[in-house]
């Protein structure tokens, strides 16, 4: 039974706003339908299917969060002992002028021995997200 690709990430952040739009603009996801959860959140999505899922948190209240995940409800910083997402891409010279006209920072890398160029951001919540363009 091997794996045959990633199905999504999940996010937890108490801004699910700022989360939102940082996938949407820096990345090119869209939102789009998400169930019924009793905890806020959104759905992003690559084509037709929903790659990010992000988990709102709620300081004041997650009970729903809580009562339906059966865990924490609260949010780390950063990536925890989850090092980074990655994403293929094409268009290395496009995502770098697209992520500097959005003034989002972003760090390059030539991988050795491999015809790979590498973006990395991170999001609002301190995750990085790594962007391969195989040569």
């Amino acid at each position: 039974m091997p794996l045959t690709r990633l199905d999504h990430f999940s996010v937890r952040t108490g801004d699910v706003d700022a989360t939102k739009a940082f996938y949407e603009g820096a990345l090119g996801l869209r939102a789009g339908a998400r169930p019924a959860f009793p905890f806020p959140g959104a759905w992003l999505y690559h084509g037709d299917r929903a790659v990010v899922h992000v988990i709102g948190v709620d300081a004041n209240d997650s009970s729903g969060l809580q009562t339906y995940l059966g865990d924490r409800g609260g949010t780390g910083q950063g990536s925890g002992n989850f090092d980074h997402i990655a994403f293929v891409a094409t268009d290395f010279d496009g995502m770098r002028k697209h992520l500097s006209g959005l003034g989002v920072p972003f760090r390059e890398r030539s991988v050795p021995g491999l015809a790979l160029e590498q973006i990395f951001v991170t999001d609002p919540n301190g995750i990085t997200v790594e962007i391969n363009f195989p040569a």
